[in-house]
Formats: structure tokens, C-alpha cells, sequence
């Protein structure tokens, strides 16, 4: 059994101050000197960036659709070591879980981890019945554990007077109306951590307003966490290097499959998790720029999602890009996801009509919109046609904003059962080596495994 003292910042709904309150805890408690793991309940690339910037700590993933509860537990213990505390960001509003239903609700998330919950109200325009909307919450799921509640858009002394004085529940902040509670955001979400300045002022500010004695007091009250298993020798638990392995990990192996990620402001949405797995598997991550950087020698290469519509340019113009094509063509694996599948098709067109060329591994163009074009969690399983092997099943999660067209002699080695994809379920599509769709998968330890294994009989 293992104890981690942790805490879910929870919300009412999207919009109700959850995730700058979240993150600034997390910066509030890093400025009196603890060590704080970050965390995220959800598929979400975006807020995972800033509570990265502001604990100095790799933020993780936390998704029981798509990882699975032992995943988790595993993903939550692992990230966690060394750490004094754990602060957990939840997603959309505490109950909100897959069609309408429970499964990877930060409720979910709460009850697996036996995490209290201090959840997010935003109150302007309301006083006593702030109160009644609190009772519902508390009183919805009796196995989720209140420990208590932060008010935000606080206004007078007053209006604090009139919403507090109803209250029965410990609480834990009143934080005004303030420009610092709100980050800004533009397709897919919210900026990226080093785009948006004001978080790191939000510490003092979360210290004023917010009680983190009692917070952290709060977080010390979970108990211990369920044994995690590994599913089998391959993936011992010293494997899993914890917060800082995303950026650093080598296997140990000499003879390791070499594979190279993309990794800068165009290409750097992953799930940290994926790396972790894949060094388990014995692969060596080697993380390069796209937008600087020349191609390095490696076995395969992987490029994930991001904002490649934003450096359409510098990307036209990459030192990579010819190297890129060079490898393809000699049969080295390059494996795409989202932004990654549009940069390695013909062209990517703008939503206002401006057309870049770019790598030309496969076969497809795609145009930007200016509204989402795809939101949904994804199941699927591989058809055979690329370096996969076929019948792999895998989860994962789509938000993209592009459309993509392919040639009408397109391969697919992805069939969706849940998902869009490029075209009506079908996604993964296939040119030689190359494999790219819009679905970015958590590959967890069989995909892992067949991943490194398809690359090490093409090498």
C-alpha cells in the first residue's frame, strides 16, 4: 500500500475558474517549497503544459477510459514518487463523464484514487443559493468525499457575507473577480504555459484568497492507494521513470530501437504515459525540433499533435523536411497523430485560405476550420497494412479542428468501432512506412510492445 498525500480541484463546469485555481495551488504551494506532481483527469494536451511550467514536474494524464484503472493507479504512483503532495486538476464539471454517464468523470477519478474533492463554485450572481447548488453536489454521489468547496468571482464583503453564511462545508477560498483568473484561449483549447504570462503571478494571489493550510491538510487525510500490478516481467515498475522521464528516457540497451519524437511548439501534444511504455518496451526517445532542428539518425520517428497551422512557414521551410522524405522513402517508420498526420500529408490550407506545402509522405491535403471538426474518445483496432501488426486494439481521443482529404486509392489501418477519424470511422492512413491519423492513442503496454516490435523487423 502506498500513501499520497493528493487532492482533486473539481469544478461545477467548464468556465467556472477550475483550471487557474488549480494550477494556482499548484504554484502557490511550489513557492513555500514543496515538491507538488500535477495532475489532469481527462485526454486534455493544453492544461497539462501549464501545471508542467509551474511545478517543475511532468503533469500526467489521468483517463480510466482510455488508460484503465490499474493504468492508472500505475500512472498516479509512478509520476508521484518523490513527491510531497499531489494536486489533481479535474475536467469539465465533477459528474461529467462519457455519454452522460460516470466513466472518466473526475467523480470516476476521485473514487478510484479515494481522493477528497475541493470543488470549484463560481458564485457572482448568486448568495444563498449557492448553497442549494452545493448540497446537489455534495449530496449527488455519497462515494465521492467533500472535503470542501472554493468560491470564485467573489464580489463585495457583502455578497461574500450573503453566500458563505449559507454554507455547511468547509471553505477553502474566496477569490475575486481578478484578470489573473483567466487564461486565454483560441482553438483547442487554452494557450500553451509559455504563451500565457499571468500564471506565474498566480501564486501570491492563490495564497491571499485561499486557505492552503487547510488545503494541504486536506490532502493528508487520503489514505493509502491500492496495490498496483504490472501486467508481466516486461514491465517492471524501476521502468517507469516518474515526472522527468518524458524528456530524458533512453533504454538501457546499446541495441535499443532509436525512435525519434517531434517535440516543440508545433508538434507537442503526447501522452506522457506513451513514452514511458515505450522504453519499457526497449526503445531509446530522442526528441528533436521539426521547426530548427536537422533530421536525426533513428529507427522510426513520431510526430504528434500540436499547432503545425500556426509555423505553416518555418515548417515549409524545415532543415528536416527533405531529410524526412529520404527516410521515408528508404522505409523507415514514421508514425503520425492529429497535427502530425497533417504536416506529413501534400498541403495544410488555412481557415483563411492560404495554402502551404508540406512533407508529401503521404498522400492527403488538409484545410483548416474555424469550427472543431471532430470531438470524441476513440476505439479501434489496426487492419494489418502498416508496421502494426494487425488486430491490435487501442484507445485514444480526437479534437481536431482541420478536415483531411485523401486519393481515392487510400489505405486505412485503422478501423474506428468509436470515432471519426480521416473518413467515416476509417483513420491510420498508409503510404510505405509512413502511418498517420487523426486519433492519438494511449498506447499502454501491448501497443508499446507491437510498436517497438514493428519497428525492430523493419530495421
Amino acid at each position: 500500500m502506498t500513501r499520497i498525500p493528493r487532492i482533486i480541484i473539481a469544478g461545477t463546469h467548464s468556465g467556472c475558474g477550475k483550471t487557474t485555481t488549480a494550477s494556482g495551488i499548484m504554484a502557490a504551494l511550489k513557492a513555500r517549497g514543496l515538491a507538488v506532481q500535477p495532475f489532469k483527469v481527462g485526454p486534455d494536451f493544453i492544461d497539462p503544459s501549464h501545471h508542467t511550467a509551474v511545478c517543475k514536474r511532468q503533469s500526467r494524464n489521468l483517463d480510466p477510459f482510455m488508460m484503465g484503472e490499474d493504468n492508472l493507479l500505475r500512472t498516479f504512483e509512478s509520476a508521484s514518487e518523490g513527491a510531497d503532495i499531489a494536486v489533481i486538476e479535474g475536467v469539465m464539471g465533477l459528474f461529467d463523464g462519457i455519454d452522460a454517464g460516470e466513466i472518466s468523470s473526475t467523480a470516476h477519478v476521485a473514487k478510484i484514487l479515494d481522493a477528497p474533492v475541493i470543488l470549484v463554485v463560481d458564485v457572482k450572481g448568486m448568495s444563498r443559493s449557492a448553497a442549494a447548488l452545493i448540497k446537489g453536489y455534495t449530496e449527488f454521489d455519497p462515494a465521492v468525499k467533500f472535503a470542501g468547496v472554493i468560491l470564485t468571482k467573489g464580489g463585495s464583503e457583502k455578497h461574500r457575507a450573503g453566500v458563505c453564511g449559507a454554507l455547511n462545508i468547509p471553505v477553502f477560498g474566496w477569490i475575486p473577480k481578478s484578470e489573473l483568473m483567466s487564461v486565454e484561449s483560441r482553438h483547442l483549447g487554452l494557450f500553451m504555459a509559455g504563451e500565457d504570462s499571468k500564471l506565474s503571478e498566480t501564486a501570491s494571489f492563490i495564497e491571499e484568497h485561499c486557505d492552503l493550510d487547510a488545503i494541504t491538510a486536506a490532502a493528508n487525510i487520503a489514505g493509502d492507494l491500492p496495490k498496483t500490478t504490472f501486467p508481466n516481467k516486461t514491465f517492471p515498475k524501476k521502468a517507469f521513470a516518474g515526472a522527468d522521464a518524458a524528456e530524458t528516457g533512453a533504454a538501457s540497451d546499446a541495441d535499443a530501437v532509436k525512435i525519434a519524437v517531434a517535440m516543440d511548439d508545433a508538434f507537442c501534444f503526447y501522452y506522457r504515459d506513451n513514452f514511458d511504455y515505450l522504453r519499457a518496451a526497449g526503445a531509446q526517445t530522442l526528441f528533436f525540433s521539426p521547426l530548427t532542428d536537422k533530421l536525426p539518425d533513428a529507427d522510426a520517428y513520431y510526430f504528434g499533435g500540436g499547432y503545425p497551422e500556426l509555423h505553416l512557414q518555418t515548417l515549409q521551410d524545415s532543415p528536416c523536411k527533405n531529410d524526412l522524405k529520404k527516410a521515408a522513402d528508404a522505409g523507415v517508420p514514421v508514425f503520425g497523430e492529429c497535427g502530425g498526420l497533417m504536416w506529413l500529408g501534400r498541403s495544410i490550407t488555412t481557415a483563411d485560405g492560404k495554402t502551404f506545402k508540406t512533407a508529401g509522405l503521404l498522400d492527403s491535403d488538409s484545410v483548416m476550420h474555424t469550427r472543431f471538426q471532430a470531438l470524441d474518445y476513440s476505439i479501434g483496432t489496426t487492419c494489418g497494412s502498416s508496421f502494426l501488426e494487425k488486430g491490435l486494439g487501442f484507445r485514444g481521443h480526437e479534437f481536431h479542428y482541420s478536415k483531411t482529404s485523401v486519393d481515392s486509392d487510400a489505405r486505412f489501418d485503422y478501423r474506428l468501432s468509436r470515432g471519426k477519424g480521416i473518413d467515416g470511422g476509417r483513420d491510420g492512413l498508409v503510404c510505405g512506412s509512413v502511418l498517420a491519423g487523426y486519433t492519438h492513442m494511449y498506447f499502454g503496454p501491448e501497443v508499446a510492445v507491437k510498436f517497438v516490435e514493428g519497428i525492430k523487423k523493419i530495421r
